[in-house]
């Protein structure tokens, strides 16, 4: 089994496949033919291996809603595919697949095109997790999905060699932009990095640019375009002037969540913007940087900047056959007992606000704390019902910029343009 750390890539899938008749509520009353039945359900990549697990504990308490475990292909993009040519397929009495976790910026289009259902907000612990998780999981003003796991980006930079010359971690660009400059070659190091690869990890950097100096790409669900803006101009120019000056490598331009982990693990990179993972990476037994790390919130212009909001939420395909039984699983997976073990055997950032604070798990995981503080403050990307083509959209002229063949202002006037197209469809 594998793991996808991805944009939010908080990402593991699960498809459950049930079987019995259809109900039309997720609220079916209990009993024989009620709404519950057998599961099946499907991931996308467990590298931790910690899924099955938590299955156990499900099925020894509900034999007759079992869960068998399937999985779907590593790419996110296939996922995503799969999921909808299931769900569209389950309009003529095809589909298999009851319960979806899905990319928290798949919601929106889901639920805009009605592949999943609405869900009543009083069945699930909704109050006990981190506010800005709730957001990812809602459309027009009403909750399509759950909540499951969260993510959100960290600065992560060599502690030995910032205190070796006395600085503090930086917390605004200038600081950032300075300190890789400086003290980057110095110790022979390139400066910073995140995911600049044109894919969704690129839109993620991009949109936490524009966030963090202010900014927006699309408001209203996806209807208005918001990113001409003053603050646009500065996000974008701010990663571009990075590849210019040469404190971002040019060969950041090709690196994903792995690669650029693995360029800050091996002990060459100064700065790295990357999901929590790469912390626990960095921090193992057999690390060159083990013991060398720390992280803190991404910077912004003037102070602490904006992370995007990964992970996945949970949600229930319209066509569902035993509803009450996904949602009595959703309730099971989002438990405080269930979240824990998501998080301590599959290290993936929970949802429940009680366990960033818990003495236990943050002697063991340090980084808590900030990745608590970045989720609180972190923003869902641009909502849509065509996600998928605005993510497009944002990576190609962003990635442009960055590679100089656009200044800052011609992208953001391209991005304008190409988003107004898209949203007018």
């Amino acid at each position: 089994m594998r793991w996808i750390h991805a944009a939010g890539r908080g990402l593991l899938v699960l498809v459950v496949v049930m079987t019995g008749y259809i109900t039309s509520g997720v609220n079916a009353d209990e009993g024989a033919g009620s709404g519950r039945g057998p599961l099946t359900l499907a991931t996308a990549g467990d590298l931790t291996g910690y899924l099955g697990s938590v299955l156990e504990g499900w099925n020894r308490t509900h034999p007759d809603e079992k869960v068998t475990l399937v999985e779907l292909p590593d790419s996110a993009d296939e996922t995503r595919a799969q999921m909808i040519t299931d769900l569209r397929d389950g309009d003529d009495g095809g589909g298999r697949f009851d319960m979806l976790n899905i990319d928290v910026s798949w919601t929106s289009e889901f639920a805009a095109h009605g592949w999943i259902r609405p869900l009543p907000r009083d069945r699930f612990p909704l109050g006990t997790f981190l506010p800005p998780v709730v957001d990812t999981a809602t459309y027009d003003g009403r909750l399509y999905a759950v909540p499951y796991v969260t993510n959100a980006g960290l600065l992560l930079y060599r502690a030995d060699i910032l205190a070796k010359e006395g600085v503090d971690p930086p917390r605004t660009w200038a600081e950032l932009e300075k300190q890789a400059k400086t003290l980057a070659p110095e110790h022979g190091l390139d400066g910073y990095a995140g995911q600049f690869l044109p894919y969704e990890g690129l839109t993620v950097n991009a949109a936490e640019a524009v966030y963090s100096a202010g900014g927006s790409i699309l408001g209203d669900e996806g209807e208005r375009v918001t990113v001409n803006s003053t603050a646009a101009r500065e996000g974008i120019e701010f990663l571009s002037r990075g590849v210019r000056e040469g404190w971002i490598p040019k060969r950041a331009l090709t690196y994903k969540e792995e690669e650029s982990k693995q360029a800050f693990q091996d002990g060459r990179l100064l700065f790295l913007r990357n999901w929590p993972y790469a912390y626990v990476g960095a921090s193992a037994e057999g690390s060159p940087v083990a013991g060398k790390i720390g992280a803190v919130p991404l910077p912004g212009p003037d102070g602490p900047g904006t992370s995007v909001l990964g992970g996945s939420n949970l949600a229930v395909s319209t066509h569902a056959r035993h509803p009450d039984s996904a949602a009595r699983l959703i309730a099971y997976l989002t438990s405080e007992r269930v979240q824990r073990q998501v998080f301590t055997r599959g290290a993936l950032p929970p949802v429940r606000a009680d366990l960033y604070e818990d003495p236990e798990l943050v002697r063991e995981f340090p980084y808590l704390p900030t990745l608590r503080e970045s989720v609180l403050t972190a923003a869902p990307r641009p909502k849509s019902p065509r996600y998928d083509q605005v993510s497009l959209v944002v990576q190609a002229v962003v990635h442009d910029a960055m590679t100089g063949r656009e200044t800052p202002e011609a992208a953001v006037r391209r991005l304008a343009r190409e988003l107004a197209a898209i949203s007018s469809r």
